[in-house]
């Protein structure tokens, strides 16, 4: 599962993040993408040292950039 993946390497992620990768989610909106983002949104917490309310606006600067584009179905 993509999710336990991206908890696997957190710190790789967050720093291909930090160098502007981005982050593409394609599939089912009801399990795998929600799962994906809650996972997005940890990976940004440990991995920058933010709360909740930080991470989530780090997804969402993500976001904006278009750096992080779902999908779904």
């Amino acid at each position: 599962m993509p999710q336990h993946r991206m908890l696997a390497h957190a710190a790789e992620l967050y720093a291909w993040l930090q160098q502007g990768a981005h982050l593409y989610v394609c599939g089912d909106a009801d399990r795998m993408a929600r799962d994906v983002h809650c996972a997005l949104h940890e990976v940004v917490a440990l991995a920058a040292g933010l709360d909740d309310d930080g991470a989530h606006a780090y997804i969402n600067d993500l976001i904006a950039q278009r750096r992080y584009l779902c999908d779904v179905y």
